[in-house]
């Protein structure tokens, strides 16, 4: 039986509900550029990827060009729309704050991002000094590779097997079940999914849970349970 020493939460819709929101902005740039999809069929398809990578796959599969002003406009897009419509998930600052063990927080997205996301919803003093960016350490390759959050670990001196990670994509937990982390599946943000829950389990979440007010219950719960 192999207790936890550390916690390590994804960003973007686990933390923020900024899934929603920037699922929103690029259904909206795709179907201008000659790709009509719903911001429901993106997320469902590419949540946890970098827009960049959707935007490959997206174009090998739907076999068009898709003008990388693209991300530009996204990027700014969102920037300008989190100021009014990012909202921190329901419950989560006294989620974290009921914690006992040691935490952090692993992102594909920049520290710049992060940073002014969790400002913006009012997160930021939980997470200063406790914040990994994909793309600005270790290898710098972002999930699905596990490398952020063997970094994470290793930055922390707990042995990978003793981490939990809260996680609300497929792609984080095919990261953290490579690094060999034990995984809670998140569907408590408005980005959430009919088939959700069993697209996270089945990439290999332990459990699911839909609020953060369980977490603190299902950790301990997980600290009981035999690998």
């Amino acid at each position: 039986m192999t207790k936890p020493q550390l916690v390590i939460f994804d960003c973007d819709g686990v933390l923020v509900d900024s899934e929603y929101l920037a699922a929103q902005i690029n259904a909206e740039l795709l179907t201008e550029a000659g790709h009509p999809i719903e911001a429901e069929e993106l997320s469902a398809r590419y949540a946890g990827f970098i827009f960049a990578d959707a935007l490959k796959a997206i174009e090998k599969e739907a076999d068009i060009p898709l003008s990388a002003s693209i991300l530009d406009r996204s990027a700014a897009l969102f920037l300008e729309r989190l100021k009014t419509d990012l909202a921190a998930t329901e419950g989560i600052r006294k989620a974290v704050e009921s914690l006992t063990l040691p935490y952090c927080l692993c992102s594909n997205s920049e520290n710049d991002t992060i940073k002014a996301m969790l400002t913006t919803v009012g997160l930021y003093d939980l997470f200063k000094g406790r914040i990994f960016s994909a793309p600005e350490v270790g290898s710098k390759r972002g999930k699905p590779a596990p490398d952020v959050f063997l970094y994470a670990a290793e930055h922390n001196h707990v042995d990978p097997a003793r981490v939990i990670v809260v996680e609300d994509s497929v792609t984080g937990i095919t990261a953290a079940k490579a690094a060999g982390m034990r995984v809670i599946g998140y569907t408590g943000g408005r980005h959430s999914y009919s088939g959700h829950a069993d697209a996270l389990t089945d990439t290999g979440a332990e459990t699911v849970i839909a609020r953060h007010a369980d977490l603190t219950a299902t950790i301990a719960a997980m600290s009981e349970w035999q690998d």
